[in-house]
């Protein structure tokens, strides 16, 4: 997977398909409120596992139910395909968690 910056095009048609995620200057958000705490602490678990198979790890806020992941690309200083396919994972993972 490529760790080269995208052009602003190809953020803003990755964006399209991401409609839960925001830009953030170099970084794309998502905040989602879990059913429960338990259920937050189950989709960071497998987030982690995500991040680490893909070697690309987000920044994550836990507070409570609510979870907030921060994706970007710090050694290419900016966003790349890898936050892109994440950021897919993360939906799919939140998916029947939200509340």
């Amino acid at each position: 997977m490529s760790r080269e910056r995208l052009t602003e095009d190809q953020i803003t048609t990755g964006l399209a398909a991401l409609p839960q995620w925001h830009r953030d200057g170099d970084t794309i958000v998502r905040t989602a409120e879990t059913a429960s705490f338990p259920t937050a602490i189950r989709v960071v678990d497998t987030v982690a596992l995500e991040a680490e198979r893909l070697d690309h790890h987000p920044d994550i806020d836990i507070r409570w139910r609510t979870l907030r992941f921060a994706l970007s690309t710090h050694s290419a200083g900016g966003l790349t395909e890898l936050d892109l396919t994440l950021a897919a994972f993360i939906d799919r993972s939140l998916a029947g968690a939200v509340a």
